[in-house]
């Protein structure tokens, strides 16, 4: 490690991000015991203490009281050998260095562009986060949805996931991914149609393409939104960091919707962690015979989630009680829907084929007689029934006539 490590020489704020670059080198991302170690040293001592091989005493007691409540074994002076093990060839100033040349910024809490929201993960919130873009990030989070599902998706799901992210993308609301094929990248290309940023959350450093298909994607998201990371540069990823990074969407947005997903799916590890984090919760029905969709069907049927059809029904779900609320989805409006209580049971009464006298039509619409009678001058006028000689029908020459069987099947 450079001699340069955190000193008195530099703003407290300064020592705070080297600190902090260092630690992310140190240990991987989401480590719950070096988060609760900065929880209770701060990260600039943090730092101090693993340098020097000495874990505060009190700490150590209470992760090996923690540890036996978990039946599980704690062993300081093997987690502290890891975590130097990785110290000697970290070096935090040339990642700030190299990230700033490329165009990124390390944020960590405190800072202006902080999501406070990622406070909510406790200790497992990350020490800090690599930012590639343009964008804001607290301001683009602050009204966001995070959209996963299947990376084999099909293309009923991704023109979904396309059409819905676009949808709120549109309406102001910001779209989190996690840049992977399938439903993260459809999200993605759907809200580069709309105004508002969208953030790709990956599993290794900010500067690494991966999946490298999505070059031109990602440049598309730098130039108007951003990429995160909680990895340093460089960094490759791994299955256990797909699953880490994970709660990261999950915190960072109002909600979640999945899209697709089957039964086994990173998707519901991601719905999981929204579900932890008490955050809205939706989901897209599919095809039953679709597999890639029985994951959603069950967190529907579960009562898990929310099932959501439109960008609206999710605004909808995450949106401010009574400010956004969807509008109520109904079939067409025909003539029919607009004629009165009384005037619908009359027309109702009249027969399709055989007149019938305006006595009988209010016997059977159980009306009286003068409202019967004012109801079929009403329905003359409109053109929905005629007089003949056994009295009134319905008119047939009239492509909107009304019939009982109609008005039942509808």
């Amino acid at each position: 490690m450079p001699s340069a490590a955190p000193g008195g020489g530099k703003s407290s704020h300064r020592r705070e991000a080297v600190a902090r670059a260092a630690l992310m080198r140190m240990c991987e991302a989401g480590d719950q015991v070096m988060g609760r170690l900065v929880e209770a040293q701060g990260a600039v001592d943090a730092f101090d203490r693993i340098r020097l091989h000495e874990l505060p005493s009190e700490f150590v007691d209470e992760e090996m009281a923690r540890a036996r409540k978990q039946r599980r074994t704690f062993d300081a002076a093997k987690l502290i050998s890891a975590w130097t093990n990785r110290l000697d060839s970290a070096d935090p100033l040339t990642d700030l260095r190299i990230g700033e040349e490329q165009g990124g910024r390390l944020v960590v809490p405190g800072d202006v562009e902080w999501p406070t929201q990622l406070d909510d993960l406790e200790t497992g919130q990350p020490l800090g986060l690599w930012l590639h873009g343009s964008a804001d990030l607290r301001f683009s989070c602050l009204r966001s949805v995070g959209v996963v599902g299947a990376r084999a998706a099909t293309p009923y799901g991704t023109h979904v996931a396309t059409e819905i992210a676009a949808g709120l993308s549109s309406a102001g609301w910001g779209v989190v991914s996690g840049g992977a094929y399938g439903i993260d990248g459809a999200a993605h290309r759907g809200a580069l149609a709309g105004a508002t940023p969208t953030v790709a959350v990956l599993a290794c450093g900010a500067d690494v393409c991966y999946p490298s298909g999505h070059q031109d994607l990602f440049a598309a998201i730098r130039k108007s939104g951003l990429i995160v990371s909680e990895c340093p540069p460089g960094v490759r990823p791994t299955r256990a960091r797909f699953l880490v990074r994970n709660r990261l969407i999950a915190a960072l947005s109002r909600g979640t919707l999945v899209v697709e997903a089957a039964l086994r799916s990173g998707a519901l590890n991601t719905a999981a962690h929204a579900l932890a984090l008490k955050r809205h919760l939706g989901a897209v029905p599919g095809p039953i015979t679709s597999l890639n969709s029985a994951g959603c069907h069950r967190l529907i049927r579960d009562a898990k989630a929310t099932c959501v059809t439109s960008c609206e029904e999710m605004i909808d779900l995450v949106g401010v009680l009574g400010e956004e609320a969807a509008v109520e989805q109904g079939g067409p409006v025909v003539p029919h829907d607009v004629l009165s209580p009384n005037t619908r049971l009359v027309l109702d009464a009249v027969p399709a084929r055989r007149g019938a006298g305006p006595a009988t039509i209010a016997t059977t619409a159980g009306v009286d007689l003068p409202t019967a009678l004012s109801s079929l001058g009403s329905l003359a006028a409109a053109g929905y029934v005629e007089r003949v000689p056994q009295g009134w029908r319905l008119r047939h020459t009239r492509n909107t006539r009304h019939s009982p069987s109609s008005s039942a099947s509808g």
